[in-house]
């Protein structure tokens, strides 16, 4: 788990204001029943990781940043030296992250490795066992979300999302995410993203969604500022 399995070579939505790649990590401890990632999830990855920052080298000047996912990508034994030869190559550097390994996630800011984060909220702690197969998810992510809301308030950029089925969460679980993030401090961007793919593309093979419309009966954030992805329609 944590091997390369494929390179994005550009992308204008995973980084905001930067051209950036993504570098895909295999493997998940999590399994999340609206993952549009299953291949990456459940594979291997079997490129030469050498490759990667030979594709950096050859796009100096053309890309302003690289982006770490997954999959989940601290699984990487790797990823430390990856993210300091692209920190040397002059490109600024993003995680996408589900907050369960925040040991190694303050190993990474402890050496100014981390530009930007892509943090996932999967969910409220009570419905992690039906939603994600593990129970074990909330006090790991707890810890990633403290330490990396004290980092944001000394630069680093963050954002927090969660990805939203109608029919398996509900607007109250929403309603917690927001309610913690705001008591926590946050002051980023929250986004609420629609699911990207739903039946055999997904790895619990979840149903179509009854709305493609975003959520509108939430609280208003007290300090920080929510957002909708991917919604047919948004308030």
């Amino acid at each position: 788990m944590g091997q390369l399995y494929a390179i994005t070579p550009f992308t204008l939505l995973d980084y905001p204001g930067e051209m950036a790649c993504i570098a895909w990590f295999a493997g998940c401890n999590l399994r999340c029943a609206y993952c549009h990632n299953p291949d990456i999830v459940l594979g291997r990855g079997e490129k030469d990781e050498s490759a990667f920052l030979d594709f950096l080298r050859r796009r100096r000047g053309m890309l302003t940043a690289a982006v770490f996912s997954g999959g989940e990508a601290t699984f990487c034994p790797s990823l430390p030296i990856l993210m300091r030869h692209a920190k040397g190559m002059g490109y600024k550097t993003k995680l996408d992250t589900n907050g369960t390994r925040p040991t190694v996630i303050m190993r990474l800011l402890k050496e100014g490795l981390l530009d930007y984060v892509a943090l996932d909220y999967k969910c409220p702690a009570s419905r992690s066992k039906e939603l994600l197969g593990t129970t074990k998810y909330c006090e790991m992510f707890n810890s990633s979300l403290t330490q990396l809301i004290s980092c944001a308030q000394q630069g680093l950029g963050l954002e927090v999302r969660t990805t939203y089925h109608p029919d398996l969460m509900t607007e109250d679980d929403l309603a917690v995410i927001i309610h913690d993030l705001d008591a926590r401090g946050f002051k980023g961007n929250y986004y609420i993203q629609n699911i990207a793919s739903h039946g055999d593309k997904t790895l619990g093979r979840i149903s179509e969604p009854s709305s493609q419309q975003a959520p509108d009966n939430l609280p208003k954030p007290k300090n920080f500022t929510l957002s909708f992805r991917n919604f047919a329609t948004t308030n």
